[in-house]
């Protein structure tokens, strides 16, 4: 055995230890440290030949890498739509790690058992009661893997299957949707569909939500012909919700399989006073959720659901003499694009085993509240304006005078060298503007105020 190897094994629960108190040094500092960096080059290091074991490469890491990450895992980082991790997953991550279950197939562990189990409480969660689901990478492979299904069920239609003849025995594929997320084009990319394939419906005046009447239009033009609908619960400038009962009813004049994207705007379902937004989400063929967001599980981690788990089967079948035919409960890795696979629900089991419903709608509501303290701070000094209302747990803001991509930009880079807190530029409406999104378990009012007085900073330096 390398002489590394055989040392670090010896000493392996001393260097656990130490890895332990990295870690923990590095969460219980978070408070203090800052929230973005501005990337700079760390510069090439050459390939080891010989390796210098654990504990030194630890303190390499520390001193050469960690410095310059961000501070995501933390209360204040309001970029993108990043959840922190709850310590519960923090410790599933690393047994998930220690375990090494390749969660492909049930034929040797109880990982997949597990799995199982876990899908169906995060089901539970949403009112998909009715639906299977997998594991997958993030949100952009379980659209991938919904979109998947949803090809090959266009091919039923027409009596053919598309995992034997291929794509291309399809012809064009219509798929509609208003808002439609980045990674609805990358997926059907992928899946040979082609992002031109994408018609955008008409969205209600003022808002991300799709116009229903103007859909049906789309659909009746199709003269009979099947297609996708791609609804969104929750988009990521404005977290607006299409009317997904509405644009369900609407199969009963047309066929279409009818996509959700909830990555994290399902996640409304736990709040009541929210929930009536996903009313419907149950009557998807697919849905899409993100886990690494709301449920604040570390990356990666999301669920794809699925009301037909016999056109998966057909879709992503690994058919080898070695492993078993997809009877009864198929194993995953004849319902997902990979076949080796962690076991990225242990995180997602001892999260919801820890904290239950109660612990993740606290969560939800929270952030939904800091969301909106946030924008009543922002906007009372008149130096920004708000572009769209507070509809969920995201505030989309801009310069209140002269918002020119320049500026706002500017405000963007000011707003993370301050190191209180980080928000991602979008353009909304045709107007530059920033996102502060809420979803860290961690948040507090207090964090909220530190954020808003940054930021109100960063803009008066601009005024």
């Amino acid at each position: 055995m390398d002489e590394n190897l055989a040392s670090d094994l010896a000493e392996l629960p001393a260097l656990l230890d130490a890895v332990r108190e990295s870690a923990t040094e590095v969460l219980t500092g978070i408070e203090t440290r800052p929230v973005a960096r501005t990337p700079k080059e760390v510069g090439p290091e050459e390939l080891p030949e010989h390796g210098i074991g654990l504990r030194r490469a630890l303190a390499l890491f520390r001193e050469r890498w960690e410095p310059a990450f961000s501070g995501s895992a933390g209360p204040r980082y309001f970029g993108f739509v990043t959840g922190g991790a709850t310590p519960a997953s923090v410790a599933g991550d690393w047994l998930t790690a220690a375990l090494d279950q390749n969660a492909m197939s049930g034929e040797d562990s109880s990982a997949t058992e597990l799995e199982h189990q876990t899908v169906g409480w995060v089901g539970r969660l949403f009112g998909l009661d009715q639906h299977t689901g997998a594991f997958v990478s993030g949100a952009t492979m379980s659209n991938f893997v919904g979109l998947a299904i949803a090809r090959e069920w266009l091919g039923e239609q027409l009596g053919i299957s598309v995992a034997d003849a291929g794509v291309g025995a399809l012809g064009p594929v219509p798929v509609l949707s208003g808002t439609p997320h980045s990674s609805i084009s990358k997926s059907l990319s992928m899946l040979g569909i082609g992002r031109d394939s994408v018609r955008l419906v008409p969205t209600l005046p003022g808002r991300e939500a799709v116009d229903v009447d103007r859909l049906a239009e789309a659909l009746d033009a199709l003269d009979g012909r099947p297609a996708i609908v791609v609804a969104n619960a929750g988009t990521v400038n404005t977290v607006d919700f299409d009317d997904l009962r509405a644009i369900a009813a609407l199969r009963q004049r047309y066929p279409f399989w009818l996509h959700v994207d909830g990555a994290f705007g399902a996640f409304a379902a736990l709040a009541p006073e929210y929930a009536a937004l996903v009313a419907g989400l149950g009557e998807a063929d697919s849905v899409c959720v993100d886990l690494h967001k709301w449920l604040n599980v570390p990356y990666d981690a999301a669920v794809q659901f699925s009301r037909r788990q016999d056109l998966q089967v057909r879709v992503f079948l690994n058919a080898a003499a070695y492993l078993t035919a997809p009877t009864g409960t198929p194993d995953f890795g004849h319902l997902v694009p990979e076949n080796s696979r962690r076991l990225r629900a242990l995180t997602a089991w001892f999260s919801l085993t820890a904290y239950g419903r109660d612990g993740h709608r606290d969560i939800v509501q929270r952030n939904i509240s800091g969301a909106n303290r946030l924008a009543g701070q922002l906007t009372e000094t008149g130096l920004l304006r708000l572009v769209a209302p507070v509809r969920l747990n995201v505030v989309c803001f801009t310069l209140a005078d002269r918002a020119t991509p320049e500026r706002v930009d500017a405000l963007a880079a000011a707003v993370a060298d301050s190191g209180e807190t980080f928000v991602t530029p979008t353009v909304y409406d045709g107007v530059p503007a920033l996102r502060a999104a809420f979803s860290n378990w961690r948040t507090t009012d207090a964090d909220v105020n530190r954020a808003a007085k940054a930021i109100n900073a960063a803009a008066l330096a601009l005024s």
